[in-house]
Order: C-alpha cells, then sequence, then structure tokens
C-alpha cells in the first residue's frame, strides 16, 4: 500500500522538524558501541549518491567504522537504483544495506519478500527519534522495514542573489512574477534558468511539474493524481503543463535552450550558475547546497534560496526522503541500520552540509549552513499542505526510472511543449501500465 500524501500533514506539525523545537533527545544510549564489536566484519551499503553527496555519507560510514570495528564498503547503483539490486536480488548476492529513493519501490521489495524487518534494537531507535509519518514510510503492510535517513525540500528556488539585485528583481512569490522576473533578467545580460533534463537527471523535471501541480489543483487532487485515481489526461494536468511551457517553451530563458538542457547533469546545472556564473536560478532541493560547497560561492551569501513561486491558491511545499533497508540477516546490517536511525549519524551529517534529517534528535543547531535552518522553518510552516515527493510514490516504473515514465515523457514534454495532449497521453499510458504491472 503506497501512503497517501495527505499524511504529509504530520510532517509540517509534530514530524519531520519537530526537532526544532527539541534539544537533541539526549546523547544516543543506542549507537553502536566501540571497542571493535565488529572486527572482521564487512558490510556492504549500496546507494544512487554521487559527488558531495557520497563523500558526505562516506563520512558518516567512516565514524561508523571507527566506532565498530567494521569495515563498510560503498557501492554507487546510479540513478536506477532497482536496475542496479534487481539482478543482485535475483542472483542471491544483494548488498547488506540499500538506501532506496522512493517508498514505492520499498513497498515493492517488501511486497516480494527481499527486505529483512527491522530488529528490535533498530525499531526502538526509530520509534525513539522518528515522527509516526516517517515511520510509516519506512513500512508495508504493518511491518517496519526501512530508516528514512536523509530529508529532502523539495519547493526551493536557488539564486544569485547579487544579479537579481542588479537587474532590480526581488525573490518572486508567485508564479507570474517568476516568469516576469526571468524577462527581466535576461534583459539585464543574464540567462535566467539552468535545467537539468539529462537522461539520468530529469527528475528535476518531475519536481517542477509536481511543484506546480501542488499549487495549481491542491493537495486533494494531488493525492488523487498520485495514486492514478486521477488520470494524466484529466484538465488540471493540462493546466500545469501550460504553465511549465511558459518557461521550458522559451528557450531565451534557459542555458542554451531545451537541447542543452536534455544533456545537462544535476551537478552540472548547480556548478553553472554558482561555478561558472552561465545563470541566476537553477532548481534544486535543500541537497543542492553540497554541489554549491564545491564551487567558491557561499551559501547563505553567493547562493540564497527563495520559496517555490505558487502558480495557484497554495504555497507548494514538496518533501522527499531516503530510505535505508537491510537486504541481508546479519548483526553487521542491522547494526549500521541502528546507526543511521541514531541523532549522532544525523548530527554528522547535518555538520557537512547538503543534508536535512526527519531525525528529531538533530537539532537546528547542527546545521552547517542558515539556508538549512531557514528552510527547517519553511517546513514548519508548510501546514496540510506538505506532501511527499508524487513521483516517489508511484511504481518506480513510472515515477523513478530513467528513460519512462514521468522523468522521459516529461524531458519530451519539455523538447515539445506545445505538445501538451500528446505528452498527456503518453504519461496516462505509462501510468496505466506500471500500476497495472
Amino acid at each position: 500500500m503506497r501512503v497517501s500524501g495527505r499524511m504529509a500533514v504530520a510532517v509540517a506539525g509534530a514530524g519531520l522538524l519537530a526537532a526544532a523545537g527539541c534539544g537533541g533527545g539526549g546523547e544516543d544510549s543506542a549507537a553502536p558501541a566501540g571497542g571493535g564489536a565488529l572486527k572482521g566484519v564487512k558490510i556492504e551499503v549500496a546507494a544512487k549518491w554521487t559527488g558531495p553527496e557520497e563523500a558526505n555519507f562516506r563520512k558518516v560510514l567512516k565514524e561508523f567504522e571507527k566506532r565498530t570495528g567494521a569495515t563498510v564498503a560503498y557501492a554507487p547503483t546510479g540513478e536506477n537504483t532497482d536496475a542496479f539490486l534487481g539482478p543482485r536480488l535475483q542472483a542471491g548476492r544483494p548488498p547488506d544495506v540499500a538506501i532506496l529513493p522512493q517508498p514505492g519501490l520499498m513497498r515493492q521489495y517488501a511486497a516480494k519478500g527481499s527486505l529483512k524487518p527491522l530488529s528490535p534494537e533498530v525499531t526502538r531507535q526509530v520509534d525513539q527519534n522518528y515522527p509516526p509519518y516517517w515511520k510509516e514510510l519506512g513500512s508495508a503492510k504493518g511491518r517496519n522495514y526501512g530508516v528514512l535517513v536523509k530529508a529532502a525540500y523539495k519547493s526551493i528556488i536557488w539564486y544569485r542573489p547579487q544579479v537579481l539585485a542588479d537587474a532590480g528583481v526581488q525573490p518572486p512569490r508567485t508564479w507570474a512574477d517568476l516568469v516576469k522576473a526571468a524577462g527581466t533578467v535576461r534583459d539585464s545580460g543574464t540567462t535566467p534558468f539552468t535545467l537539468a533534463a539529462g537522461p539520468q537527471d530529469s527528475w528535476t523535471l518531475t519536481d517542477w511539474f509536481e511543484n506546480v501541480y501542488l499549487s495549481q489543483a491542491g493537495p486533494a487532487a494531488y493525492d488523487r493524481l498520485a495514486d492514478h485515481r486521477t488520470k494524466w489526461t484529466d484538465p488540471t494536468v493540462a493546466r500545469a503543463l501550460r504553465t511549465l511551457a511558459e518557461i521550458w517553451g522559451r528557450p531565451d530563458l534557459v542555458a542554451g535552450g531545451p537541447a542543452q538542457a536534455t544533456k545537462t547533469k544535476f551537478d552540472a546545472s548547480v556548478t553553472e550558475v554558482f561555478g561558472q556564473e552561465k545563470a541566476a536560478m537553477v532548481y534544486g532541493g535543500d541537497f543542492a547546497a553540497a554541489n554549491i560547497g564545491t564551487t567558491r560561492a557561499k551559501v547563505g551569501t553567493d547562493a540564497k534560496v527563495f520559496a517555490f513561486p505558487a502558480a495557484g491558491d497554495t504555497a507548494p511545499a514538496m518533501l522527499g526522503g531516503d530510505i535505508a533497508v537491510a537486504l541481508k540477516d546479519g548483526k553487521g546490517a542491522m547494526e549500521l541500520m541502528r546507526f543511521l536511525a541514531s541523532p549522532d549519524a544525523g548530527r554528522i551529517w547535518a555538520g557537512l552540509g547538503g543534508y536535512l534529517s526527519p531525525n528529531k534528535g538533530v537539532a537546528p543547531g547542527a546545521y552547517a549552513d542558515p539556508v538549512a535552518r531557514q528552510l527547517i522553518t519553511q517546513l514548519q510552516q508548510a501546514g496540510d499542505n506538505a506532501r511527499y515527493d508524487l513521483s516517489d510514490l508511484t511504481p518506480a516504473a513510472f515515477g523513478g526510472t530513467p528513460g519512462q515514465g514521468m522523468w522521459e515523457e516529461l524531458r519530451g514534454f519539455l523538447q515539445r511543449p506545445s505538445d501538451v495532449k500528446g505528452a498527456q497521453e503518453r504519461l496516462e499510458a505509462a501510468a496505466a501500465k506500471a500500476y497495472d504491472s
């Protein structure tokens, strides 16, 4: 059973960032003990992270090795996590732990019997440190399988404040303001946007769509589309696509136009704005801070964020998250899961930047940059409108696979923004096939 987006109420209220009013819950008594308790144990953990995200996660794993004596090997899955894990599961040689980018994929694996239920020790950590919403996201049919190790806030746009100031533009609050501001920035001599729409990175396009759709159609309609109770041929989808075309259909507003965008990776899109200064703005969740950290730009000064502008009556607040699951029995896998569920792991990660934790024990003061602390406030203010990333709630074949489903059909729409009806029909055909399989 997929988790309804309606449950996201808990995220903004008593949920994700209840940490803002929490001092950290004391030291984590269940964190792995030192003394080499796992000396000689080898653990393989697989995740899609590359670049700065991978480097920061490796530092978290290094601390686990230091505390336990275990040796942890990191295996990059590539963007298509299922394509990496599926063959290894079939061959009977999965990694000990995997980080899954979609709750839908976790439920698919749980239904096939590929996941190991959390041990009582890990479950206690989850109960102690996580709000009910995030615990349920890691559950399937009443059993706990996953630990939400990394949250993402995906309703923001990163920008270079000096460029907007020089153009006489204030951070826009509505979609109409965003389109107008983009034109003004262009007229001032700077390309407004970079877009990451390469074959492995067109997930960014799904996020653009979801923010616009949530804002225009509202939370209830968003839930129905996520569950495929509303078809993709619905007029609400057409409206969102036409709205996106106001920017996507303007080659002069996008660095290199659609032709270049469809070759651009996410990391490169961020670097083009803050490292190469080729554009003024780029879409990306809070995790883009890690990419900005590889440039000379300083987060909070040279790189700031504004809330994704409202395209309708609802201010969008879209969330994401990565789920750790165990694929093998054994003390090593569950000890790593227990550590990842602890506040200690979250505090280490938060201090490295480009990270938000769903763990209540990670207080705002643990975060390395002011933008992360700003996003905590935005999440708290989201109220009933907060929703989990729609594509991540759908079957992975539709919402989480490069080259097909939402990724590819929105990538095609970027190249043919006048073909709204055709894009809808292709999206619906892909959705129907994925939900029926």
